[in-house]
């Protein structure tokens, strides 16, 4: 049964601290910045690779540079069971927010091979491209195209803020590949990942089980007013972008608190044009992202944030142009694989939970065509997308051995 295999907690860690190395912010004790196929996602995107053959692991990447490192398993009629997250990060992120996910997946390799375990199906250890979306928008994008939620063409025409194409940043990468995402099939797809929130920290819990993920949609918002003179246009006449965009900003705050412990809005960005001390803004541009664990929560939060333009619009003498950028249904993992994780993790003997993702996640995306679930551990304050994301390496170690111990339940219990 292989019960009492355990991942080498200090190879982990060492893993996770060497790929830090990577991006790191000056300055900051963990801050990381390693945006999709830059210069030191490209780094570790080499080391990464370097790692996998040294653990006797085949690396192919395919058409969005997506890395995909497989060991063989006992029956190759199999497909693979997947360990799948990410190395790219936020601007100013973490060193574990999705890096813990596929440096346990290759460590999980690493123990097998140390126990001279042979698994029946093939084990696929996957850094999906462009996961965090801080580089080229939608996130999740190189998954969203595995699953069939965008087209290859649509990916790879996405435009970073210096103009640059996701295409064009694959092809200058050097791990652009010729096979179409998507044209593997995968017998599951689990993920190991930081919970980033504050639930499992503040009940004392040591591994949550995610049974799904919320539903998420995000619009760009463009506030168009006039620009005029700071010292000669009287307030009643002026036509102040930044006035409409902040009473926007209230009314998304107002749709977010609306249905407390579910609903959710954020304005990420909120830029004002042209920028000037002494100018009244003419342009202000932003982003709304909306969160809800229903279908039914999210529509009824779009359509008062649709109703909350036309009061704005004639308050302040703007136009407001909403335009919906990204959508993400809420998913429910498979029954499968989370009974997997619940085994291991009761074996294993950690303080657990059963926990729904307000992040969204590759797991996302592959549970459209693969079984999928995810486990989560706590991290430091509930911080992510931070410089101060934290954990510790008992909490890395713990949530290793509940991925490695339930991949090896679902390779035995599945017949692929």
């Amino acid at each position: 049964m292989n019960a009492d295999l355990r991942i080498n907690a200090d190879r982990l860690w060492a893993s996770l601290c060497d790929s830090a190395a990577f991006g790191a912010i000056p300055g900051t004790e963990r801050g990381m910045c390693r945006l999709t196929l830059g210069e030191a996602d490209i780094a570790v995107r080499h080391w990464f690779v370097a790692a996998c053959e040294a653990a006797g692991m085949t690396v192919t990447t395919d058409q969005l540079a997506t890395i995909h490192a497989q060991r063989a398993g006992s029956d190759p009629a199999l497909p693979p069971i997947a360990i799948g997250s990410h190395l790219d990060t936020q601007p100013t992120g973490g060193r574990f927010d999705g890096i813990l996910g596929v440096l346990a997946g290759l460590e999980v390799v690493r123990t097998l091979n140390d126990a001279g375990i042979t698994t029946r199906h093939p084990i696929a250890v996957i850094d999906w491209t462009n996961e965090e979306g801080a580089r080229f928008a939608p996130a999740m994008v190189a998954s969203g195209v595995f699953a069939g939620a965008f087209t290859i063409e649509h990916a790879l025409a996405q435009v970073d803020r210096d103009g640059v194409t996701l295409g064009e940043a694959v092809a200058q990468s050097g791990f652009a590949g010729s096979t179409p995402p998507g044209a593997q099939r995968l017998a599951a797809h689990f993920e190991l990942h930081i919970e980033q929130g504050p639930v499992l920290e503040a009940e004392g819990l040591e591994i949550g089980i995610v049974t799904g993920v919320q539903g998420i949609r995000w619009y760009d918002v463009t506030v168009t007013g006039q620009t005029c003179h700071a010292g000669t246009t009287p307030m009643a006449l002026r036509r102040d972008a930044l006035q409409g965009a902040a009473r926007l900003a209230l009314a998304v705050d107002a749709i977010g608190r609306s249905d407390p412990g579910a609903s959710l809005s954020t304005i990420g960005i909120s830029q004002a044009y042209p920028g000037s001390r002494n100018t009244v803004p003419g342009t202000v541009r932003m982003t709304v992202d909306l969160r809800h664990p229903t279908v039914a929560g999210l529509d009824a939060m779009e359509a008062a944030l649709h109703s909350a333009l036309a009061p704005i619009e004639a308050e302040t003498g703007t136009t407001i142009a909403l335009s919906p950028v990204w959508s993400s249904p809420p998913v429910a993992f498979d029954d499968r694989v989370i009974a997997a994780i619940s085994a291991a993790t009761r074996r294993l003997g950690h303080s657990h939970r059963t926990i729904t993702s307000g992040a969204g996640h590759d797991s996302v995306y592959t549970a459209r065509v693969a079984p999928t679930g995810m486990i989560f551990i706590p991290c430091e304050g509930g911080i992510s997308h931070n410089i101060a994301e934290n954990i510790t390496p008992d909490q890395a170690a713990r949530g290793a051995n509940v991925l490695l111990q339930a991949v090896l339940d679902y390779d035995r219990a599945q017949d692929g």
